[in-house]
């Protein structure tokens, strides 16, 4: 079990609830930062300070902590809800989460998107060249 450091004093309630619940998450899961990171799209340094009340965490983050340890996203996501407005660094926007699965491997949509549009632009050559190949041709 990791020996934390006591979060700031200017921590609102509702935000130190969400970092010690996240701590209790990581404590459970027996990683390390580092393995953590790997797990997720986060890196070392930001779980740092989402760990240490030094930055809200993205909603992302408390998501894919609940999926690497196994936890209810609903509780967690709620205590997120509840220490968003009143968290004193500033806020995060909170972005929509995406239906269904998400990946935890960083770039991992890019390089969908890419393969995607490699694929879609040798079909579309292919296409041309077999209009030009079957053009009929008026010199011959």
């Amino acid at each position: 079990m990791t020996r934390w450091r006591p979060l700031p004093d200017s921590l609102p309630r509702e935000a130190r609830h969400l970092v010690e619940q996240l701590r209790h998450l990581k404590d459970r899961t027996d990683l390390s930062l580092a393995e953590l990171a790997r797990r997720t799209a986060y890196s070392k340094s930001s779980w740092q300070r989402y760990l240490s009340g030094a930055k809200q965490p993205p909603r992302g983050a408390v998501e894919s902590l609940c999926r690497v340890a196994g936890a209810d996203q609903a509780r967690l996501l709620a205590l997120w809800d509840l220490a968003a407005p009143v968290w004193p660094y500033g806020s995060v926007v909170a972005a929509v989460a995406p239906e269904g699965p998400v990946s935890a491997t960083p770039g991992l949509e890019y390089r969908r998107w890419r393969t995607a549009a490699l694929a879609a632009f040798a079909v579309i050559v292919l296409l041309v060249a077999g209009v030009l190949w079957a053009w009929p041709s008026r010199g011959g």
